[in-house]
């Protein structure tokens, strides 16, 4: 088991986590990494030990930043949705409490996934253009832990003040549109930032979804977060979905892509879908949509 536990919050989890693993009916070999930077390093070693079962504690972030180290090991993928949002373990149906999620690893039942694919990365969940990757790419270091969420939502306040529509161009292999939009989603799954966005993506579905929010005025995209926020059947109003194995997406003016809370892309890129590439722990019934 590998925690991400550079916040206290992640420390005082890691050691919940060790205390509902200790029912496990096998032993767990548990590291709490303090510094994000040394997680890759410490999924490797744990690799070169030909583990049957990985367990990842973390946010989105953490497991889509990590999952690609599993691909191609004969390992099973745990959960452990220590995040803000835990989008991932949302739409694979994973309790959101650490004891919860342990019941799951206890119950031992797999489920064979998708992956979606950013050129040659592979990620978990969701990836977006639009005011997201702006504030996570401007935000001063350190900031939210000096001033808190009020801080991070002011910085998120003034740069939605400067975020401008974009012109946004899909290709899936068959039509090819360009557009005015205000968000793009490109999605292995229903969940971003925690609320159900993307009706049609599924990480069993082997496609992958490029949902973009159309509209040439950004109160286009308050409208789409508040509709979707409450499952309001307006939130399909201004979306329009292309899906398939492989799309290409370019934006003018060039844009960062955020990769589950993190920018690691820039346009022009081809999203895919890597079809039933990892094995999960997860419940045998697929998260639903809302009503």
């Amino acid at each position: 088991m590998i925690v991400n536990a550079k916040s206290r919050k992640g420390q005082k989890l890691f050691k919940r986590a060790c205390a509902a693993m200790k029912g496990l009916p096998y032993e767990v070999d548990a590291r709490a990494i303090e510094d994000p930077d040394d997680l890759e390093a410490a999924v490797k070693d744990v690799l070169a030990n030909k583990p049957d079962l990985v367990i990842l504690g973390g946010g989105d972030g953490t497991v889509s930043g990590l999952v690609d180290l599993l691909v191609g090991h004969d390992v099973v993928l745990g959960v452990l949705p220590l995040g803000t949002a835990n989008s991932f373990s949302r739409t694979l149906g994973i309790p959101l409490t650490v004891e919860g999620a342990v019941e799951v690893i206890r119950a031992g039942h797999r489920r064979r996934i998708d992956l979606g694919m950013i050129d040659g990365d592979y990620f978990a969940n969701c990836a977006a253009m639009g005011i997201s990757p702006q504030i996570a790419e401007t935000v001063p270091h350190g900031l939210k832990k000096v001033l808190g969420k009020i801080g991070y939502l002011s910085w998120a306040g003034y740069q939605f003040g400067r975020f401008k529509p974009f012109t946004l161009h899909v290709d899936d292999g068959t039509t090819k549109r360009k557009m005015k939009v205000v968000e793009v989603r490109i999605s292995n799954g229903p969940y971003h930032g925690g609320t159900w966005l993307v009706d049609e993506a599924s990480v069993s579905s082997g496609e992958i979804v490029v949902q973009a929010v159309r509209g040439h005025y950004k109160r286009k995209l308050v409208q789409n977060w508040f509709a979707s926020f409450f499952g309001l059947p307006q939130r399909h109003h201004d979306t329009i979905s292309f899906s398939g194995k492989e799309i290409r997406v370019d934006t003018e003016p060039r844009l960062p892509i955020s990769i589950d809370g993190e920018v690691l892309a820039k346009t022009p890129i081809v999203a895919r879908i890597a079809a039933g590439v990892i094995e999960v722990m997860a419940p045998p019934a697929p998260a639903t949509s809302p009503a």
